[in-house]
């Protein structure tokens, strides 16, 4: 199956802890999967896309985790690489109070070997839009160079480009960061930005103005996530703010990697950019309301009877 969106990235097995405290007097953990571009993989497909990924997991049973997820969630994984060599990544979820604390054993993971070199270009070239991040950019040299040579092939050969800037500095120093993301930002054609994290990267703290500055770097389409309060969105043409939706939040994680995939989904379908975000903003929300990454990600009748019940709901031209 030649899939219409392609996602390249790290995925990682979650192990969310099921009680307060420390890593070391938890007991119990609740095992999911998490990593970015997996997320959005998934969330693409469970909202309509036919979707293909591309990574490399270790002969493990964690990597076999994500296999058979892939697999039932209807992605294709013709182009995923096995390393019986390195393992895959995870990462734990601790939590004190409000406050959650990640700890992450990816160093020397199997997609942190990907490199230009073992890409499938025609795979990237045939799709309608491919999507990466700066997560997947941070994690070794080799992923950040397969990151530019992916972005510089479908840019050549006139497929759409998405990217979520998805700043972690625990990952990389802010200076080689923001060198890093912006040059990819001038590569794209849609781009994804949460409000905190393009405050960093921009040193700004206007979100019309952070908008303005990435589209200045030049993609059609800039998307500024803002949480609760939905979304700025920017073109070179006009820049709207475009309300969230009131639900019960329960749990953030991965609401963002929603976002980004509700709206290419919503925007390959042809869908006026105003819905697309309506799309995206209904989808983040719905995820926001259970616990876990995948296991909130909503299918499309749980979005469309959001939207509905809203008075909301989206229309095609």
């Amino acid at each position: 199956m030649q899939p219409e969106i392609v996602s390249m990235g790290e995925p990682l097995l979650e192990f969310n802890a099921e009680e307060e405290g420390k890593l070391s007097q938890v007991r119990r953990f609740i095992v999911g999967w998490g990593g970015d571009t997996s997320n959005f993989a998934v969330a693409a497909s469970r909202l309509g896309g036919k979707v293909g990924y591309l990574t490399r997991v270790g002969t493990d049973d964690f990597g076999e985790s994500f296999l058979n997820l892939w697999m039932e969630e209807g992605i294709d994984i013709s182009k995923v690489e096995k390393d019986p060599e390195a393992p895959t990544g995870i990462y734990f979820i601790s939590r004190r109070g409000k406050d959650h604390f990640f700890t992450y054993y990816r160093s020397g993971s199997a997609a942190t070997k990907i490199r230009p070199e073992g890409l499938p270009f025609e795979y990237i070239c045939e799709a309608k839009l491919f999507h990466s991040s700066g997560i997947t950019q941070a994690i070794s040299t080799s992923a950040c160079d397969a990151v530019f040579a992916a972005l510089s092939k479908a840019k050549e050969s006139g497929v759409k480009i998405s990217y979520d800037p998805n700043l972690r500095l625990g990952l990389w120093p802010l200076q080689r960061a923001r060198a890093t993301i912006n040059a990819a930002v001038t590569m794209c054609d849609l781009v994804f930005p949460s409000l905190d994290e393009a405050r960093i990267l921009t040193n700004l703290e206007d979100p019309e103005d952070i908008v303005r500055f990435y589209l200045d770097l030049g993609p059609e389409i800039v998307a500024l996530k803002m949480g609760e309060e939905g979304a700025i969105l920017g073109t070179k043409e006009n820049i709207m703010k475009c309300p969230g939706f009131k639900v019960r939040t329960v749990d953030t994680s991965g609401a963002g990697d929603t976002f980004d995939a509700a709206f290419v989904v919503a925007y390959l379908e042809g869908l006026p950019l105003e819905e697309c975000v309506k799309f995206a903003n209904a989808a983040a929300a719905i995820s926001t309301t259970k616990m876990g990454v995948v296991t909130s990600i909503p299918k499309r009748r749980e979005v469309e009877a959001l939207l509905g019940a809203a008075g909301r709901g989206i229309s095609s031209y």
